[in-house]
């Protein structure tokens, strides 16, 4: 892996030096844009709407338009020269409770290594916060762009998790909101059997990504001109039943799937 970005983590008067690393990486396929007659490939051409020329990559720079129709055009230097810390640093604010954090202001996901004489402290940092459930309230500039960030201890290693501002999340606004929908008790205890009947521990790893296999079984196919793969018929939509009476076949399927597979089941709610 190579690091995106060096500095340290300033911790009271303790500097931790530091290295990010990208903590995930997709795998889906990148398709190009092709002709559909002959699969070349289709490109674009950078021409300005004002003059109608085209535009060599140097010469393009970053514009913000205002309400009013006019470009404000940003250099290099402006960007630069912005009145905020740029420095690299990563300054903790505070430490909170872990289950306070809402995963939804979670972005991107980076790994920390520390610099070998920064070894000690930083095994320090993660010890405290795993011992005492908390995570670092810190902030982070990265390519310019101040962003605030989480850090907490995962295993052996620190990870920092980019977060979004408060003003980014969207408020949910849909009219079943405000209808007052209530659900029985005789409900909530069968869906709660339901739970129980499914329940057990995450693990990612017997999860795989049957659309990606699905996909390169097709291109694999297209490409070595064989038979194309035959999608799986879609059984009809069974009768319709009221909540009450899906909740409880779903428990006797969760149930019986439960004894199949050889774990241990659920017991009755």
């Amino acid at each position: 892996m190579r690091s995106v970005w060096r500095g340290a983590i300033s911790f009271g008067l303790v500097t931790i030096g530091v290295r990010l690393f990208t903590a995930s990486e997709e795998h889906d396929f990148r398709f190009h844009q092709v002709h559909r007659e002959d699969g070349g490939r289709v490109r674009y051409r950078r021409v300005c709407q004002v003059c109608g020329s085209e535009v060599a990559f140097a010469d393009i720079a970053k514009g913000y338009e205002l309400d009013d129709g006019r470009m404000v055009v940003m250099s290099d230097d402006d960007f630069r020269a912005l009145p905020v810390n740029t420095d690299h640093a990563i300054d903790v604010v505070e430490f909170v409770p872990a289950v306070e954090v809402d995963p939804i202001y979670f972005q991107r996901s980076y790994y920390l290594e520390p610099d070998k004489a920064a070894a000690r402290p930083y095994v320090l940092l993660r010890s405290v916060l795993a011992e005492s459930g908390r995570l670092a309230v810190v902030k982070i500039t990265i390519r310019q762009r101040e962003s605030l960030a989480v850090l907490r201890a995962r295993a052996d290693v620190l990870v920092l998790h980019t977060m979004l501002w408060p003003d980014e999340i969207r408020r949910p606004e849909f009219d079943f909101l405000g209808s007052g929908v209530e659900v029985r008790p005789q409900e909530l205890r069968m869906a709660s059997s339901l739970v129980e009947s499914m329940a057990g521990s995450f693990a990612p790893e017997s999860f795989s990504d049957d659309y990606t296999v699905a996909l390169r079984r097709v291109i694999e196919a297209k490409a070595e001109g064989a038979e194309l793969p035959v999608a799986p018929v879609e059984e009809p939509a069974g009768e319709v039943i009221d909540l009450m009476t899906a909740l409880e076949r779903s428990v006797e399927q969760a149930r019986s799937a439960r004894g199949k597979s050889g774990k241990k089941k659920a017991k009755p709610a």
